[in-house]
């Protein structure tokens, strides 16, 4: 512990024993839910949203019961893809999330406010508060899977993740630019500070697939995605293409009906 010590992990992330003691939030008595993954990155515009819609799919598609707790609260983007707009519900015993078409369970900070395109302006400690109490106060039922959306970087919100909720295991989210390693690199030694596994890595706008001829395009240069897996000993979980079909169906809240790339994270 450091001499300089305030006794409070939430805006710290040194490795120490105090930290190892931090017992973790329970859930909602209402709530069982077997595996807690976030899906995280170094830095935003790379798709977190994106990947978290699409893994939940995924898993909902193979027959288990999905949630999407959504911690990007000052940009909330999961419950558009999902097509939700409806106000979640609750009374004394908790909050209800709202339930997609498919059977996914969301709680996110759009279905609370009165107006979705509203922004958040809250200082970090408030927003931090909102996503305990998204585990904490929400009855989430049965959940085999749940799924984090994380803010970009490795701020209040992830620390509060990692501290707050028995996290199973991330998911690291790039793109093919130089500018991975380093993007990868934060996330693995955040990671590597709260105890927690990398289950691999998604790269996301890959590639995009020439409609005539079928030739995969690098728009973004060459992907130095497999030398940072290499470099981490983690695996390449998928590459996601640029894809106006897939972004077209997020636009539309209709992700659910859209082709889901095939993520091994079990």
């Amino acid at each position: 512990m450091s001499e300089e010590c305030t006794h409070d992990c939430s805006s710290c992330s040194a490795n120490c024993s105090s930290r190892n003691e931090i017992q973790k939030e329970l859930p909602h008595e209402g709530s069982k839910i077997k595996k807690v993954i976030g899906v995280v990155s170094g830095k935003g515009g790379v798709g977190k949203s994106l990947v978290t819609g699409l893994l939940a799919v995924q898993q909902t598609r193979k027959g288990y019961k999905t949630a999407i707790l959504d911690a990007d609260i000052t940009g909330p983007s999961i419950p558009k893809m999902f097509g939700l707009h409806e106000k979640a519900t609750g009374d004394e015993s908790g909050i209800n999330p709202v339930v997609s078409k498919m059977g996914t369970k969301v709680m996110s900070i759009n279905l609370l406010i009165e107006n979705e395109e509203d922004p958040v302006v809250w200082r970090g400690p408030v927003i931090a508060g909102a996503v305990k109490q998204f585990w904490t106060d929400v009855l989430w039922d049965e959940v085999d899977y749940m799924f984090v959306d994380m803010p970009p970087g490795t701020g209040d919100v992830p620390l509060t993740v990692f501290q707050s909720l028995p996290v199973d295991g991330i998911v690291i989210v790039t793109t093919p630019q130089d500018l991975v390693s380093m993007i990868v690199s934060k996330a693995v030694k955040m990671a590597e500070l709260m105890n927690v596994p990398v289950l691999g890595i998604v790269e996301n706008m890959s590639y995009v697939k020439c409609p005539d001829c079928g030739k995969e395009i690098s728009v973004f240069g060459d992907s130095h995605v497999d030398e940072v897996c290499n470099k981490y000993g983690l695996r390449l979980l998928g590459r996601i293409p640029i894809d106006p079909k897939l972004a077209g169906a997020c636009d539309k809240g209709m992700i659910e009906l859209s082709s889901v790339p095939e993520f091994d994270i079990e």
